[in-house]
């Protein structure tokens, strides 16, 4: 992932060219934007709730969001096993990573409406 200053400077020059557009499709532009949105806040929530691992389902990321719910669930059935070391240890893991991305969740959303905006904006032109 990168850093919040670069994501920063790539939220920056796409708004600049966003502003350059002719105010028809600067509108159509922010019109289809607003729809796509995603809000750092509600991927935090479902990111606090990581059992789930719902918020990699809000931005759209499948393929993390089952793989999330099926370590998590290998992980309970560990606990209830010969294997419960193991178990403690894969929750443990899911616990750590998870509260990785909710204290880094502002970044992410932003860099996923970056990805969004630049896929608009390329659309339009």
């Amino acid at each position: 992932m990168e850093s919040k200053e670069d994501i920063d400077k790539e939220e920056e020059s796409i708004r600049k060219l966003v502003r350059e557009l002719p105010d028809e499709k600067r509108s159509r532009f922010f019109s289809i934007y607003e729809k796509k949105l995603k809000d750092p806040d509600t991927y935090a929530t479902l990111n606090y709730i990581f059992i789930a691992g719902l918020h990699h389902f809000y931005l759209g990321k499948l393929g993390r969001g089952i793989s999330n719910i099926l370590i998590f669930w290998i992980g309970v059935a560990l606990l209830f096993s010969d294997y419960l070391s193991i178990g403690i240890w894969v929750l443990i893991a899911i616990t750590v990573f998870e509260l990785y991305e909710l204290f880094r969740s502002q970044t992410i959303v932003q860099d996923y409406n970056n990805k969004v905006m630049r896929s608009v904006y390329e659309d339009i032109n």
